[in-house]
């Protein structure tokens, strides 16, 4: 039997709230986090995405009471992102109710952190967050980025990718920086490359605005689709993302809602 899509909201929080914006720029309020995740728990979600967008940039720790809190409300697995870098920071959100980490910025400075972490929970915890646009400069016509879009990490994306894939992440986020929040759909181009290199679970994120390209995307190679602004502002709903699957025949997870 098929591996069922997965069908995964993002929670982009900064402030305590959750916000989108267009390439994580012009910001706007888009909700109580907790709310939201219970409304996405009870609308049959598969997953969740919590990411603390501003952590790395201001260099603190993830919202720990906050993530707590979400992880209380739902009953789907919890992905927890923002200002990992250390063991010590994947420990501690676990035990604040996260099934898996998420890690970008702290990977990229050092690493080594990768092998140390999936050394310690094993990889199936750990998510490399990918936030790449076009670069022309890089081999691959992808570079990776960091602080929310804000910074060129000097790497190419796919040489980035398949050394995160080789020291133990277990999954890839991987986020089109130029895409994101436009609902343009997403970057196939990027999604395709990518799938030709990592043999890990990929989840495409960044220019969702119609079921169809939700579609498009799990063509191109995608085992999961995560958006954030066409489901934070109803514009869409997840049902009506598996349904689009579904009828393209791909399988999706089926969850008893209300």
């Amino acid at each position: 039997m098929s591996v069922a899509i997965r069908v995964i909201p993002c929670l982009d929080v900064t402030g305590g709230r959750v916000v989108k914006g267009v390439n994580f720029l012009h910001l706007r309020d888009a909700g109580d986090p907790v709310e939201l995740a219970r409304r996405y728990g009870e609308e049959g979600a598969d997953e969740l995405t919590f990411l603390d967008i501003s952590a790395s940039a201001e260099g603190r720790a993830t919202t720990r009471d906050m993530v707590r809190r979400c992880a209380e409300t739902i009953f789907i697995p919890l992905t927890v992102g923002g200002g990992v870098a250390s063991v010590e920071d994947v420990d501690r959100l676990l035990r604040s109710g996260a099934d898996k980490v998420g890690i970008n910025t702290g990977a990229i400075r050092r690493p080594q952190v990768i092998d140390e972490i999936a050394a310690r929970f094993g990889n199936q915890v750990l998510v490399l967050s990918v936030d790449a646009r076009r670069e022309a400069g890089q081999p691959s016509g992808f570079g990776v980025t960091t602080h929310g879009g804000r910074t060129s990490a000097g790497l190419d994306a796919l040489a980035w990718t398949k050394e995160a894939v080789d020291r133990g992440v277990g999954e890839i986020l991987l986020n089109s920086m130029d895409a994101d929040g436009t609902t343009a759909g997403f970057d196939v181009a990027m999604i395709r490359a990518v799938r030709a290199i990592a043999d890990v679970p990929l989840i495409a994120s960044g220019g969702a605005g119609k079921v169809e390209d939700f579609v498009a995307a799990v063509a191109a190679g995608a085992d999961a689709v995560l958006a954030a602004s066409v489901f934070h502002y109803g514009t869409l709903s997840v049902r009506d993302v598996q349904d689009a699957l579904a009828a393209a025949g791909y399988p999706v997870r089926r969850a008893l809602v209300g």
